[in-house]
């Protein structure tokens, strides 16, 4: 059965075309498509669709429309499911008609992003179903493909997923090594505090329960307990009783989440669905005219 769609906020143009733009020039580059030039005729159109060729949860539609529309504007992509749809195999994603060369230049680049994006959404999804009816939140991390972090992580979204730290510069995250560097847990929660505004996030990692309670005395707004069982967590979350945020960090996996989530954690990241997702195979087919 399917999920439920996700509605999300699209992305603005501004960051979708010059990134499309770049993959264009990078796929076309000095000489143009060879193989269109010499097999198709410029006056040649064509009908085409966009499925899916396996199950899965779409996002990227408008980077694959950007791609045709850079190329040609008589390109004409009629959108059929909206960007965080879950669709199954065979279904029509979006139809595409106008000039066959374009079309046929644009098509793998359009793909790419589609694919690509639409396998961090899929991913997300399948994590997110095996956390419903607990408190948890999947949360994506900044283990991103490097240049494409903003897109990803509108991927998550579309998953139904949600968006930690969009880079260092939007919140702290007290890491074990920056403990060490700091000279300890108070040392450096006392440094980020005295640095920090006060719109300011605050987060430090840690390693067992002893840890979590100098955290919690020193007043940590949310508190990253690394690769610890289900059992510690659940410890954890008794321990914090409400007093900060606590996310669940490492081993997360689609054996493994239901029983973190289980333990009343907040939140639950994952670094896998955006640094090693599959991409969900979807196709363009070209219709006779």
């Amino acid at each position: 059965m399917k999920q439920p769609a996700t509605i999300v906020q699209p992305l603005s143009p501004l960051l979708i075309e010059p990134a499309v733009r770049a993959a264009l020039l990078e796929d076309i580059g000095r000489a143009g498509d060879l193989t269109t030039e010499a097999t198709i005729p410029i006056t040649a159109t064509a009908h085409g669709t966009i499925s899916a060729r396996e199950p899965g949860r779409i996002s990227g539609l408008d980077f694959a429309a950007t791609a045709f529309r850079l190329l040609d504007p008589r390109i004409k992509m009629t959108i059929s499911v909206a960007d965080g749809s879950s669709v199954d195999h065979g279904e029509t994603i979006a139809t595409i008609e106008g000039p066959a060369r374009p079309i046929l230049t644009g098509e793998r680049v359009a793909l790419n992003f589609l694919g690509r994006l639409s396998g961090v959404s899929t991913a997300t999804a399948n994590l997110v179903a095996l956390v419903s009816g607990t408190k948890a939140r999947v949360v994506c991390t900044r283990k991103t493909t490097p240049g494409l972090r903003a897109f990803e992580k509108y991927a998550v979204r579309c998953g139904g997923g949600h968006n930690h730290r969009f880079g260092l510069d939007d919140g702290i995250l007290i890491k074990d090594n920056h403990i060490v560097a700091a000279g300890g847990i108070a040392n450096a929660i006392k440094a980020a505090r005295a640095h920090a505004g006060h719109m300011v996030h605050v987060e430090i990692e840690v390693d067992n329960l002893q840890q979590l309670g100098e955290a919690l005395a020193l007043g940590a707004n949310s508190i990253l307990l690394d690769n610890m069982p289900p059992e510690t967590l659940r410890e954890a979350v008794k321990l914090t009783a409400g007093r900060a945020l606590l996310e669940a960090s490492g081993n997360v996996t689609a054996a493994t989440i239901a029983a973190i989530a289980a333990t009343g954690v907040d939140l639950i990241s994952s670094g896998a669905i955006t640094h090693s997702p599959k991409c969900l195979d979807l196709g363009l087919d070209f219709k006779p005219l």
